[in-house]
Parts: C-alpha cells; structure tokens; sequence
C-alpha cells in the first residue's frame, strides 16, 4: 500500500469493511453537528435593494456600498430601531452591501427572527439614502429651493436688460456701437449658458436622489448553515477523516508484502507460496477481552488493506502446492528429517497453512536412502512477534517459517529470524501462505481448513511462544 497509487478501489475497500466503524463515526458526527447547531441560534437574512438614477462608474458605485455599511449608517439605524446596545459595531457583523447590475445596491441584514431581519435591512437602507443625500448636499428644503429659483430670476431680468441695452445702441453702427452690440450678445451667451448648468445641477435630475425599491422580503427560511446542514456536515466530516486516516495510516505502513524483500529480513529463501481458503477466523480467547469484543463489535478485527482473495482452483490444485512445498523442504533437510515449524503469533492465515503443511508431509512420506518410507517429523509453534522465544527442548534439525504476506515489518521478521539462531535453528525456509477464495466442493477425505492435524511421526503438538 505505501507505493500504490489511492485508486477508487482501495476507498471502495475501506467503505466495505469498515462500515460498521465508519456508520458509528457518522452517527458520533452528526450528533457533533447538532450540538453545534445548538450553540449558535437560528439565523434569518433578506435583503433591500436601493436604486442609483443616473450613470455611475463601478468605483463609484463600491463608494456607495461602504457608505451603506458605514458607522455613522448603522449608528442612526440601530438608535432608530431602539435596541439598547446594539450599536454601529455590533450591527456591523450582521450587515452587508454590494453593488449589482443595474446601479442597484443591495442591502441585508441578519437577525434572530424574520421581523428583526426586515425591519434592519428597510431601515439601514432608509438611513442609506438619506445620509447619502445629505453628503450630495440633497436638501429639498424651501429655502435651498428659494436660491436657485430666484438667481434664475435675475438672470432672465439681466438677459431683457441687454437685449434692450442692443436696441438702443446708436443706430448708425458705428464701430462703437457694433463692438457694445457684439459684448453684449456675448454676454448673454454666457448667461444662457450659466442657467443651462443650473438646470443641469437640479436636485430633481442630481444622481444623489437615491430610491428604496420596496420594503425587503420576510425570509421564509433560516440562513446557511441551518441544523440539518451542520448535522449533514459534521456526519460527512467524520467519515472524510475516517477515510484519510485509513489511507495515511496504510501509506506509513511498513508491512512486507513482497517475496524478495520477506526473505532479506529473515534471511532465508522462500520455498513457495500455498493457497489457504479465506474465511472469517473463530474468536479466539485472547479475543474475549473487552477491548477485543469492541474491536468485533466495530468491525476492525479483520484487515482491510489486503486485497480481496483471488478465485482458488479446486482441492486437488492446493494440495499439490503443498506437496511441492514439502518436497523442497525434504531436500533441505538432513536426516533424520525434524522439522520446527515457526508461525508468527495471530497470522491465522499462517496458522491453518502450517497445518496443511503438516498434514501433507505425514500423508506424503517420500522414499528414505535405505529403501524404506519416512516422513518429515514436525512440531508447530507460535511465537510472539513482540518478544520473540523459540523453545529449544527438541532435536528439529531446521525450522520453517509459514507466514501470511503483508502482515509483519521487517524488523520483526527480522526479531523472529534472531530467535530461530538464539536457539540453534537452522531457517530452512519461509513459506508465504495466501488467502484465496475457495470452491464449495471440497475432495473427500482431506482435513477441513483450521483443524488440527495430528503431527507425523506421533510427535505431540506443541506450543511455544515468549
């Protein structure tokens, strides 16, 4: 796992196996997402929407957006709604503005009811335009009316007095009176133009004449993120991390799963591989503790990281793996032939593989020098991968270690190759036993998987471990 590529397959691996781990996680991270829900009471937004005539540039348009959200805007707002302490700053956090299409900027707030949402938002977007006006110098007052009108007056009086002041000139048109003539058509140009700015800077035709389009909508629902959204993402949180914690935790692992490198940190050659029908292991009596029962109860006691077991051949295939096995072996051995067989101590693929192994070579003696069939005596044991001990009370001339493959780290092969000189063992060998997918049909006669055959050459079995 720690150089394959994270494929949807091996995600897919882990939602099978662990589903019961990660259906626990999801109900623990739902009720973590509405606990949080609890925390933070219900949220209600609209919005106001308030119109800009005229032509505006975008720049001046974000001006207007921040003069909307603005200290002295939410100031007049919040004294006007009456809320005893909610001032520009608190309002601040539940108040937004942007400018949208159409010289449109809209205004909305957030409040714990649906009334208190409209009724914040209509009223910052009245202190809005009413504050903007103010800053345009928008005062439709009688006396800032009275200016203007009266100024247009005196212009239209000026304009008469130089039309007359024109007739009057000398009618001989001399050059004198050509020249007054021609200063004062000039003259009255500029007015005409100056009356035509006036008229340009009406308050009625200023762009600082801002409308409210409407009072702002009731919110029919709560704003994001609701219960049910916190609930939903807090469930998905946990099976994501759940997830990531799987494939972090297979990527740092440092199980062996290759034959080459099993057999550098033992030290001995790998004589072959043997199928071993894959099947859900008997709870053992070490796994009767209440930690083991949760480990069941969640669904991690069986390794998700393998693969899924490979379609096996029929009995007659498997056992004549066995049988190739044991013959290497043979070879191996010196006479008279005693064998240790040397399981890792949980590898209960290993464990039922030496079984076969055992029961292959008392059913299959090969033919002695002297003539005569002999078998290979063997004696199993299991031995603890965290303290390692082989037992040194028999004559085996070799041991044979049978091991599943992506179980074990180097340096605990390595802790079990050690104990194996400690106690004078030769490695004759590793075996790796395989798990595949068995047929239903089974040949008469051969022992069923996981049962304990009885040793070759009446040696009792034994059990060792440290």
């Amino acid at each position: 796992m720690s150089d394959d590529t994270i494929r949807l397959v091996t995600i897919g691996r882990i939602l099978r196996r662990r589903r019961r781990l990660l259906t626990i996680l999801a109900v623990v991270g739902a009720l973590v997402g509405h606990g949080t829900s609890l925390l933070f009471p219900p949220r209600y937004t609209t919005t106001a929407s308030v119109l800009l005539p005229g032509a505006w540039e975008e720049r001046e348009l974000l001006t207007q957006a921040e003069i909307a959200t603005s200290s002295v805007v939410l100031d007049r707002a919040a004294a006007t709604l009456g809320r005893p302490g909610a001032g520009g700053s608190e309002l601040r956090d539940r108040v937004s503005a942007k400018a949208d299409d159409g010289n449109i900027i809209k205004i909305s707030g957030t409040a714990d009811t649906p009334e208190r949402a409209q009724q914040l938002s209509d009223q910052v977007a009245q202190q809005f335009v009413t504050f903007a006006a103010r800053i345009a110098g928008d005062d439709t007052g009688p006396e800032a009316a009275a200016g203007p009108e009266a100024l247009r007056k005196m212009v239209v009086q000026t304009n008469r007095r130089i039309s007359d002041l024109a007739e009057a000139a000398d009618p001989a048109r001399t050059v004198e009176s050509v020249q007054t003539r021609t200063e004062l058509a000039k003259l009255r140009t500029a007015l005409q133009e100056a009356v035509s700015k006036l008229d340009q800077a009406d308050p009625a035709t200023r762009k600082a004449n801002m409308v409210v389009m409407g009072p702002a909508a009731r919110p029919a629902g709560e704003a994001p993120p609701t219960s049910v959204q916190l609930t939903v993402a807090g469930a998905l949180l946990f099976v994501l991390l759940a997830v990531v914690g799987h494939l972090t935790a297979a990527r740092m692992s440092r199980r062996l799963r290759t034959e080459p490198e099993i057999a550098a940190a033992l030290g001995s050659a790998v004589l072959g591989a043997v199928d071993v029908p894959a099947e859900r292991p008997a709870h053992r009596p070490e796994d009767r503790d209440p930690l083991g029962r949760i480990r069941r109860l969640l669904g991690v006691d069986v390794r998700w990281d393998v693969p899924t077991p490979q379609a096996s051949g029929d009995e007659a295939g498997r056992r004549i793996r066995y049988r190739r096995v044991c013959a290497r072996v043979r070879d191996r051995l010196p006479a008279p032939r005693r064998l240790l067989v040397v399981v890792p101590d949980g590898d209960e693929i290993a464990r039922r593989a030496a079984a076969h192994l055992v029961a292959e070579a008392k059913s299959d003696p090969s033919p002695s020098t002297s003539g005569e069939r002999s078998s290979v005596k063997t004696r199993v044991v299991e031995v603890s991968v965290s303290r390692p001990l082989v037992p040194d009370d028999g004559a085996e001339a070799g041991a044979l270690v049978v091991l599943s493959a992506g179980s074990w780290t180097a340096a605990e092969l390595a802790g079990i190759a050690e104990a194996c000189a400690d106690a004078e063992y030769e490695l004759v060998g590793t075996v790796l036993a395989c798990p595949v997918q068995a047929r239903p049909a089974r040949t008469a006669g051969h022992p069923p998987d996981g049962a304990t055959p009885a040793l070759a050459g009446g040696d009792d079995a034994r059990r060792g471990s440290g």
